[in-house]
């Protein structure tokens, strides 16, 4: 006996129906509108676009946005010619959208309306980028100026009671005290019994608050859905990034912040760090980056030069990007070409063409220096050179008439030449090209509001008067910095309300340079070890980071233990 599965036969008809509708609507797009069109069921439906219709106004113009990249917007629309569809590409283009009609069947369009239930929280879209209350995030930004301020805030938003609203308004202030209080990095990090929440700053983390587990997950899903991530993943590292919109004099659009988002698995849950993108923090000046003015001299002229390399070596977070930038802004007129490769872009910068590398995509620093040399550019800036390839493109760049700004992995500046050895690069080509190899640290500043002083200590003075009568001995005008060695006292970090009462506010740099000149040119094609560059290189009289470090202590512009955690004192 034949048994009919109701169930089945209903499923197959749906599957036949929607089929056929959907092989009906690509016909009519070819035919009768000369439009392209979309089956959604496999496509993603990007947040930014759906983001640009209230969810009532796309059920009643029956349209569904799905795909924005900068200002051109794809728009699913079950016909190109009703009325619904025009009105909603009217209010778009008022908007400032660039809309494009993609014929879609029913089952599309309404994939995309699922998709608002998830974003029920969130506000509008503009170019791209996200829009959380900007005005709330500005006011907060404004209001909160030190830690004491964020830690009260975030906690009063933890203890609301109002459900609807919790989530979204710890969020808000979580990122609008990072903003106001300088932060460069957001920490939400789950443990056995709580969530632990960390600014960063001026490079060194604070303990903010904790909170409940169950908060913990509701920011986690809110900001997978504003970053692009898959909420169904949670035991795979995952990247993303989002934009705030802030109100802003200087600019009729606003004061783009971005926020670039990490999550990796851990013990407890995923640990989530927000990097706080501000393009008002890497608008430092090259001569506020505390360069001695030996340094500052040297660096003016080179990097004026119509061609050559310079390259910049030190940890992550050591300011490469800031001094990288501070060179293009300081060299950048109307009449120079420059082009940026990076990964990714952090900042953007006025009348500079910045390009993104993308791995997925095959658009490597190597593709992207091999493109750039097509558009004849005047200056190159390569984010990192990690490969043989690259190496030797960008020093065959410096040699043609380009100026190529680029970092390397490299503990210090001697070590620069033996590492672009290692990435095959001829040596006997690279005596012409390399200019300058500069290494780098960032200290924390003493905060001038607090800072005391203190009697130096019997081991302190050992360093001092080490490090002293060794510069001298090389010939180097310690005295010429304003400092004595045979000094008393110094200033130390003592604390209060202006530095969130850690004794520091804000970061300055410690420099160590090799320039390539003639003697280091012989050396060059030697293949010498570091510690016999380093020999030659002091001929030259430019301070190391030792040095360097220990006349911004004499200066009282920071303290011995600052610049003992990023240079070693004792290595000769």
């Amino acid at each position: 006996m034949v048994r009919f599965d109701e169930e089945e036969q209903q499923k197959r008809l749906r599957e036949l129906r929607d089929s056929e509708e959907e092989e009906l609507v690509a016909m009519l797009a070819q035919k009768n509108y000369g439009i392209s069109y979309i089956d959604l069921s496999a496509q993603a439906v990007d947040n930014d676009a759906i983001r640009l219709l209230t969810e009532d106004e796309a059920k009643s113009f029956d349209v569904g946005p799905y795909k924005l990249v900068g200002k051109k917007l794809s728009l699913a629309v079950r016909s190109p010619v009703a009325d619904g569809a025009i009105k909603a590409k009217e209010l778009l283009e008022a908007k400032g959208f660039v809309v494009t009609f993609v014929m879609a069947s029913q089952k599309s369009i309404q994939k995309v309306w699922s998709r608002y239930k998830d974003l029920s929280f969130a506000t509008t879209s503009r170019s791209g980028g996200l829009d959380i209350a900007p005005n709330v995030l500005k006011e907060l930004s404004e209001k909160i100026s030190s830690t004491d301020d964020a830690i009260r805030e975030i906690e009063d938003a933890i203890n609301e009671k109002d459900a609807k609203q919790h989530i979204s308004r710890i969020l808000e202030i979580i990122l609008g005290a990072g903003i106001g209080i300088g932060a460069s990095d957001v920490h939400i990090e789950p443990m056995e019994d709580k969530t632990e929440l960390r600014f960063r700053l001026d490079g060194v983390l604070q303990i903010i608050t904790h909170f409940d587990f169950h908060i913990y997950k509701q920011i986690n899903t809110r900001i997978k859905l504003l970053s692009g991530m898959k909420l169904t993943i949670d035991n795979n590292p995952q990247d993303g990034r989002f934009s705030a919109f802030l109100p802003d004099v200087e600019n009729e659009k606003g004061l783009e912040i971005s926020f670039r988002t990490s999550m990796i698995p851990g013990a407890y849950g995923e640990s989530i760090v927000l990097r706080i993108l501000n393009p008002k923090s890497i608008h430092v000046k090259l001569e506020e980056l505390g360069i001695s003015p030996p340094l500052y001299k040297l660096f003016t002229e080179e990097i004026k030069k119509p061609n050559g390399m310079i390259l910049l070596t030190g940890p992550t977070g050591s300011g490469k990007t800031t001094t990288l930038y501070a060179f293009l802004q300081k060299i950048y007129s109307p009449e120079k070409k420059i082009i940026t490769i990076e990964d990714p872009i952090e900042y953007h910068l006025a009348g500079i063409t910045q390009t993104q590398t993308d791995h997925k995509k095959g658009y490597t620093f190597l593709e992207g220096l091999r493109s750039a040399l097509r558009q004849d550019p005047d200056v190159i800036m390569v984010g990192e050179i990690r490969d043989p390839e690259t190496a030797k493109i960008a020093v065959e760049s410096a040699l043609t008439g380009h100026m190529v700004f680029s970092t390397l992995h490299t503990n210090n500046a001697q070590g620069v030449i033996p590492r672009l050895i290692d990435l095959d690069v001829n040596p006997k080509i690279l005596v012409s090209a390399l200019t300058l190899s500069i290494a780098q640290r960032l200290v924390r500043k003493l905060c001038t509001n607090c800072k005391e002083e203190r009697v130096v200590t019997e081991e302190e003075k050992t360093h001092i008067n080490r490090i002293w009568d060794a510069a001298v001995s090389e010939g180097k005008d310690m005295a010429g910095f304003g400092v004595n060695k045979d000094i008393e006292k110094l200033w130390s970090a003592k604390g209060c309300e202006k530095c969130n009462n850690t004794g520091y506010k804000g970061r300055l740099g410690i420099f160590e340079v090799i320039k390539t000149d003639e003697n280091i040119e012989k050396v060059i094609t030697q293949n010498l070890s570091e510690r016999e560059i380093k020999k030659i290189s002091e001929k030259q009289g430019y301070l190391d980071m030792k040095e360097d470090g220990l006349i911004k202590i004499l200066q009282g512009v920071t303290d011995f233990a600052e610049v003992e955690s990023v240079v070693d004192l004792v290595e000769d």
